[in-house]
C-alpha cells in the first residue's frame, strides 16, 4: 500500500492557516443537530479536515533502555496503565495528536495538542464497541477536538468532555500523565517502552511542523480575552475544580524538587515539581479515609519524589512505594500541563502561583 506523506500535507495546511485568518468557522457542521456545549462561533475548522491529521491506531514500541530515537532533552508524555509504563515522544505526537493504545486488556487514548501544549489520557470503557478516537479537524480556543469512532461524538481535549453528538455532556475518565524530558523519564523508568517512529507517515520526525510557534507570541487561531500575566506560550501545570482554579509555572520550581501543600477552592492538593528535571504533577492530599496528609519533597530518589508525615514515600505517579500505605495511590486531580494562554482561556479566574 502506498504511503501518504501526511507530513507535507500538514506543513502546507499550517502554512496556509498562518497566512490567512486561521481557518473557517460556522459552516463546519452541516448535520441536522446544531446543539453544541460550546459557543459555535468560537469553534474553528483547522484546515486538514477529519482524520487529515492521522491518529496512531497500531502503536509500535521498543524498550526505553535500547532506543536511540529520542534525544535526552526532548519531551515525552508518560503513562502508567495496568502495570505498564509507556512513553510517547513529542516529536511523534506533534504530527499525530492522538494515539489509541492499550495495556493488557485496558484500552486508553493519549492525545496531545501542539497548539496548546496539552497532553491528556483517557480510559476507554471495557464495553466500548469501538475504543478508538480520531482528530476531528476542529479547534476550540486553539485546542484539539477529538471524535470517538463509535458514535462520532466530538470531545474537547482540555475540557475532557463530549461537546457534541450522541454522548454530549459525558465526561472522560482521566488517566494520569507525566510530561518530562526523555532523560528524566529514562532515569525513572528504564524498563518502560517508548513509541517509535514506525507509522504510516514517511517523515523521520526530525522537524517541528509549526515553526517558531512554541516560543513566539503568535496564535494561529483567535482566542478572545488573552490573559497577559504570562507570555502566551509559558508552560504551566494547572489545577481545575468547580470551586477554584490555580496554575503553577513549570519553570518556577527551581532546580530542587518542591512539594507545595496547597488549598485551592477548599481542595487540599500537593503540587510536586522540579524545573531542572522538567517534572510536575498535582494530586489530592485527602485520602479515602478522610486523612489529609502533609508532604515534603525528596531529592535524588527518582521516581520517588516525596514523603509525608506518616512516613510513606510516594513516586511521581502518586503511588506509595514504602511505609504503612504502600500500594495506595493518591487521588488524581483535574490537572495537566498546557500553554498559559490556553489554560487561562478555558479556566477563567485562575489564580497564578510564582507570579
Amino acid at each position: 500500500m502506498k504511503r501518504i506523506d501526511y507530513g507535507l500535507l500538514l506543513t502546507l495546511t499550517v502554512s496556509l492557516a498562518a497566512c490567512s485568518s486561521g481557518g473557517g468557522r460556522g459552516d463546519f457542521d452541516n448535520t441536522s443537530d446544531p446543539d453544541w456545549l460550546l459557543p459555535k462561533n468560537e469553534i474553528w475548522d483547522g484546515g486538514p479536515g477529519q482524520d487529515g491529521i492521522p491518529s496512531i491506531d497500531n502503536p509500535q514500541f521498543e524498550l526505553a533502555s535500547e532506543t536511540t530515537f529520542v534525544d535526552p532533552a526532548e519531551r515525552v508524555v508518560g503513562v502508567f496503565v495496568n502495570g505498564e509504563y509507556h512513553a510517547y515522544p513529542h516529536r511523534v505526537l506533534d504530527w499525530h495528536e492522538v494515539v489509541n493504545d492499550s495495556a493488557g486488556s485496558d484500552a486508553f487514548v493519549l492525545s496531545y495538542c501542539p497548539l496548546t501544549g496539552s497532553a491528556l489520557a483517557w480510559d476507554v470503557p471495557d464495553n466500548a464497541g469501538n475504543p478508538q478516537y480520531g482528530v476531528s479537524g476542529l479547534l476550540y480556543f486553539s485546542n484539539l477536538i477529538l471524535y470517538d469512532r463509535e458514535t462520532g461524538s466530538r470531545w474537547s481535549q482540555m475540557l475532557q468532555q463530549s461537546v457534541w453528538g450522541e454522548r454530549i455532556g459525558a465526561r472522560a475518565n482521566q488517566v494520569q500523565v507525566i510530561e518530562t524530558t526523555w532523560q528524566t523519564w529514562l532515569s525513572m523508568y528504564p524498563d518502560s517502552v517508548v513509541l517509535t517512529g514506525d507509522t504510516v507517515i514517511t517523515r523521520g520526525y526530525n522537524g517541528y511542523p509549526y515553526g517558531m510557534y512554541r516560543t513566539n507570541s503568535d496564535l494561529l487561531f483567535p482566542v478572545p480575552e488573552l490573559d497577559t500575566r504570562l507570555h502566551p506560550k509559558h508552560r504551566v501545570i494547572g489545577f481545575q475544580s468547580a470551586t477554584g482554579n490555580k496554575a503553577y509555572q513549570v519553570d518556577g520550581f527551581g532546580s530542587s524538587t518542591q512539594a507545595i501543600n496547597d488549598h485551592v477552592g477548599g481542595n487540599p492538593i500537593v503540587v510536586i515539581g522540579n524545573s531542572e528535571l522538567d517534572l510536575a504533577a498535582i494530586y489530592s492530599r485527602e485520602l479515602g479515609d478522610g486523612t489529609i496528609l502533609e508532604f515534603a519533597a525528596l531529592e535524588d530518589q527518582l521516581p520517588v519524589v516525596m514523603t509525608d508525615t506518616e512516613g510513606n514515600t510516594w513516586d511521581i505517579f502518586g503511588i506509595a512505594v514504602s511505609g504503612p500505605r504502600t500500594g495506595e495511590q493518591l487521588e488524581r486531580t483535574t490537572s495537566f500541563t498546557a500553554m498559559w494562554f490556553a489554560w487561562a482561556a478555558f479556566f477563567e479566574n485562575t489564580e497564578l502561583h510564582f507570579n
